[in-house]
């Protein structure tokens, strides 16, 4: 694992101007602008995030001169460069840009050129202060939750401004420990009370497969809630009743990520043959807004077509 030796420092290390050229990751270590070697995101949670290095590995990534989305870091396969796992701020590179977003906190951006079998043939060039804007989780094209950030660019004599993640303006709570709060909220989110409503519906039932997983001798059992027009941004789905299933983990997990849909009729669709399965058991009491149905199918609409994902280095 790459260690820090250098302390964090934020903004443009001297004799450093956007646009210079560097060879490798030893070289931008040297010069002030990255001090994680071999690592995408320059950062703690404690710290915020400094640097970060725009790889190509990710797929979801958006890049442009005055805005960049950017993909955070953990649930990938180095050897592979495939995305095998969600994605949660159990990351510190992740959670180190929530920081930067939360305190304002400028970000120096560095793109890797050239890119080819995941790495920068042609070195690495320079390109600014950046702010953190927002960020959100969400399903990737790789089929796995994702943490996306929004940057912008910070032009000559402008600073970054301050977005709390968590409480408003105003709240008597110290911006450092809200954001360390949202922080292990996140790592701990837990169900809603509508999930909970729902998923008492069915007795932890499982609406796709039938499966009820007793966990105890005493009866217990476990399912999943699942949205189906997925919550947060960029998707921003209702947390109602009429959008959530009670799932197993197995349906679950292909259901947000395409694998498993519905019909207008609420037919199961395998999402991959597009074969009809079976009928969703639905109960009386439980009305499913179409609306939300055709909103996740849209979502997969042209799965078939998507790029291969490239090797990356943000694991």
């Amino acid at each position: 694992m790459p260690k820090q030796s250098k302390p964090p420092f934020f903004g443009e290390p001297p004799g450093v101007a956007e646009g210079d050229r560097f060879k490798t990751h030893d070289d931008l270590y040297a010069a002030g602008l990255h001090r994680f070697r071999g690592r995408g995101i320059s950062g703690t949670e404690k710290t915020g995030a400094d640097s970060i290095v725009l790889s190509g590995g990710y797929v979801d990534d958006v890049d442009g001169d005055e805005e960049i989305i950017y993909t955070g870091a953990g649930g990938r396969d180095r050897s592979s460069g495939l995305q095998i796992a969600d994605q949660h701020l159990n990351t510190p590179g992740t959670a180190a840009l929530v920081v930067s977003q939360a305190r304002g906190c400028s970000v120096r951006v560095i793109q890797g050129l050239d890119i080819r079998g995941g790495k920068p043939k042609g070195g690495y060039r320079y390109r600014g202060l950046w702010q953190v804007r927002e960020h959100w989780f969400t399903i990737g094209k790789e089929g796995f939750r994702i943490c996306q950030f929004r940057l912008t660019k910070l032009h000559s004599g402008e600073q970054p401004v301050s977005r709390p993640v968590a409480g408003p303006p105003d709240t008597p709570t110290a911006l450092d420990e809200q954001t360390q709060n949202y922080i292990e909220r996140e790592r701990r989110k837990r169900d809603s009370s509508v999930v909970q409503q729902v998923k008492g519906i069915y007795d932890n039932r499982c609406q796709i497969c039938g499966e009820r997983i007793q966990v105890s001798p005493t009866g217990v059992a476990y399912s999943e809630g699942a949205h189906i027009h997925a919550l947060g941004r960029p998707h921003d789905g209702p947390d109602v009743p009429s959008n959530v299933l009670c799932l197993c983990p197995n349906c679950h997990a292909r259901f947000d990520r395409g694998a498993l849909q519905l019909s207008d009729s609420l037919m199961v669709i395998d999402g991959l043959t597009h074969a009809e399965r079976s009928r969703l058991t639905v109960d009386p009491a439980h009305a499913i807004d179409v609306a939300y149905v055709r909103q996740h199918r849209s979502r997969w609409a042209n799965r078939d077509s998507a790029p291969e994902s490239p090797i990356g280095t943000r694991a």
